[in-house]
């Protein structure tokens, strides 16, 4: 199940000694939920080998709010959403600085019983930021000053129901389109026109959101949309939400919620709550496509079970967080041979966090407020060094230029993990 974390500080910044000019903007870009490919590999190389002893300084840190957000970056902006007391708001800073550029207002503050405060993370596209709220409100800002250019209350709308733990669907832009899963009764995806927040098209009739967002991927030797809502992974042609495929996925509490994955054009699925992860197959038929598990590990004992955090595929291996139980605080970092499901090696008890990848490493926050560097092989767990950052923790860490963007309830940090 999902557990989110309350608490509430007032958007304040602290610059600290050592930040750079604010004429000076990265090149990096992480633009969505997950990075460039929404997968959360980034071809970035030259970063540090361990953490320095002494520890590492922060570059800048920024006072934040409630918010299950991580930070995007494009153009030197850094973007994420964080909840005050009456509002839940788009906050936009230099990437480099820290220094605020403007934050607007996009849904009243959101309540719930595990945690209040958005979920989702904003992407970044054409010069706009589209943001989900935890009542599923669909808003679109300007990058450059926060102007509001469309926003649609999807439920609202399609007379969808809120998710119990809140909506929490990271959008999708492809193709000039913005797409969120909304388990509405005759919509469980959306597609919107980018520029005006026109209705393009609808897909799916009946299955609950779940809390992942969807990913574009090659699968089944077509790129198509992949979507995991709260019961079924389905793909869909993104021109026209034609429905290709769909696989029943259920799981307690309809707690889908790590993003799907390709891996030689199959689509790696994994989901906690003792339930398991599947590589499906897709194989044609016609203008659509039969999916069926080419390996599967389901279950107590089952080898990957990604309660709220999305593995990483790297060289034929899948690193992530196998989650022991329902709620409970076990889990174990894992490496699992993609083909296979075969586990090679597992740290057990490592804790639970997000990861990213890059340049041969995992950069993980864990949930105790941890930054954590490990290197990805699957020759075995090698730690390369590890400090306290955060407090409490869920929100996935970003990378851009060589500069890494952790959060949590009360701050957003960049640290510089460049080779010195």
């Amino acid at each position: 199940m999902i557990r989110l974390y309350a608490l509430l500080l007032a958007s304040l910044l602290v610059t600290l000694p050592g930040t750079v000019a604010d004429g000076a903007e990265p090149s990096g870009e992480w633009p969505q939920f997950l990075g460039p490919a929404r997968n959360g590999i980034s071809a970035e190389t030259g970063l540090l080998e361990a953490i320095p002893e002494g520890g590492l300084k922060p570059l800048w840190r920024a006072r934040g709010g409630i918010g299950m957000a991580s930070v995007v970056v494009s153009g030197g902006t850094a973007v994420t959403m964080i909840q005050d007391e009456s509002s839940q708001l788009v906050v936009a800073l230099n990437a480099r600085t820290g220094k605020m550029l403007w934050q607007r207002a996009v849904a009243p503050a959101f309540k719930n019983a595990m945690g209040n405060g958005p979920r989702a993370t904003p992407a970044i596209a054409g010069g706009q930021v589209f943001t989900f709220s935890g009542e599923g409100i669909l808003t679109a800002v300007s990058l450059a000053d926060g102007t509001v250019t469309w926003s649609e209350n999807c439920l609202k709308t399609l007379g969808g129901k809120q998710a119990d733990y809140g909506m929490a669907c990271s959008p999708l832009v492809e193709g000039g389109r913005v797409i969120v899963t909304v388990g509405a009764p005759a919509a469980t995806v959306v597609a919107y026109d980018a520029k005006t927040g026109k209705q393009a098209w609808t897909v799916g009739r009946g299955d609950p959101a779940g809390y992942s967002s969807p990913a574009m991927l090659t699968v089944g030797g077509t790129r198509q949309l992949v979507v995991f809502n709260g019961r079924a992974a389905m793909g869909i042609d993104p021109a026209d939400g034609k429905l290709l495929w769909r696989y029943e996925y259920v799981t307690d509490y309809d707690c889908n919620i790590a993003t799907p994955l390709a891996f030689k054009g199959s689509v790696f699925l994994s989901a906690g709550e003792n339930h398991g992860a599947t590589m499906l197959s897709l194989a044609k038929r016609g203008d659509t496509f039969q999916a069926n598990p080419g390996w599967e590990s389901l279950g107590p004992g089952s080898t990957m079970r990604n309660e709220w955090q999305t593995s990483i595929l790297l060289g034929g291996y899948l690193y992530g967080f196998d989650n022991v139980g329902g709620a409970g605080p076990i889990s174990h970092l894992t490496c699992i041979e993609a083909g296979t499901g075969k586990r090679i090696w597992q740290q057990v008890r490592f804790g639970k966090g997000n990861m990213i990848a890059a340049d041969g490493k995992l950069f993980m926050t864990t949930v105790k407020g941890d930054l954590v560097i490990v290197k990805a092989s699957p020759e075995g767990f090698k730690e390369l060094g590890r400090q306290q950052v955060l407090e409490t923790t869920r929100q996935a860490p970003s990378l851009a230029a060589g500069l890494l963007y952790v959060r949590d309830n009360n701050d957003i940090i960049c640290f510089d993990v460049g080779k010195p």
